[in-house]
């Protein structure tokens, strides 16, 4: 059980003040100096409760793992209709939490207490429901273990590849591809994007892609809008289809 501050106490007001800050600015940001005069407190109270500013992350990463257990649980579905659609429902929610989260995301990633580590566990219990239930269900293509680590590593791996994607890069495609590279790794369901592409976004693409860097027979200002005609036609969702 992971541990519930009272709602007034001065260790979930110190706590509250380091995600905030965290958030806003890093874990730079949260110096025990900082963190006591925005919880309107003294440092050594961070001492007292803490030990230190380690002690202090570790509890943020609990209170981020009981933010995010509690928002999972109130999710949960016991008896879906669907446990495929319910696999993408969970992994789409781990995904936007370490998305919309970034800095509390890795905090939690690197924590090793007692608290945080019961909080994982409980968080993959849920995981192993879902995998269970599939495998009840006849969908599941690999055994239970290795779907709960695809499930895990693809998750993961969405999050860190999107935050390491510079801003004006990142696509959402990229979390609907590798989902469904989840589900299709895992069960046998079908993906719910197409296997395979045609049409005039895909020979832009391919056309795009072989293009050399400098060509005799067209200018440098040509080249330029050829690819730039290109890459709108190859992002167009209407020109997937011939």
């Amino acid at each position: 059980m992971v541990r519930r501050d009272t709602t007034d106490s001065p260790r979930r007001r110190i706590v509250e003040a380091a995600v905030e800050l965290l958030e806003k600015g890093g874990p730079d940001a949260v110096s025990t100096r900082a963190v006591a005069a925005a919880a309107g407190m003294q440092p050594p109270a961070i001492y007292r409760l803490f030990g230190d500013k380690e002690g202090l992350l570790e509890a943020v990463a609990e209170h981020g793992y009981a933010q995010f257990l509690e928002n999972k649980r109130a999710r949960l579905d016991p008896e879906p209709r669907d446990a495929v659609e319910d696999l993408r429902r969970g992994w789409d929610m781990v995904v936007e939490f370490g998305i919309s989260r970034p800095e509390l995301f890795a905090v939690m990633d690197r924590a090793t207490g007692r608290e945080a580590a019961m909080a994982h566990r409980a968080g993959l219990e849920i995981l192993h429901g879902r995998v269970r239930r599939l495998a009840a269900g006849g969908w599941l293509r690999v055994e239970e273990e290795l779907a709960a680590q695809i499930i895990q590593a693809t998750g993961r791996g969405a999050v860190t590849t999107w935050h390491s994607t510079p801003a004006a890069r990142r696509d959402p495609a990229l979390l609907t591809a590798l989902r469904e590279a989840m589900v299709t790794a895992v069960t046998h369901a079908e993906p719910t994007i197409p296997r395979a592409e045609a049409g005039p976004a895909a020979a832009a693409r391919a056309l795009r892609a072989a293009l050399p860097d400098d060509a005799d027979v067209l200018s440098d200002a040509e080249l330029h809008l050829l690819r730039e005609w290109l890459t709108r036609l190859a992002a167009d969702r209407s020109a997937t289809q011939a």
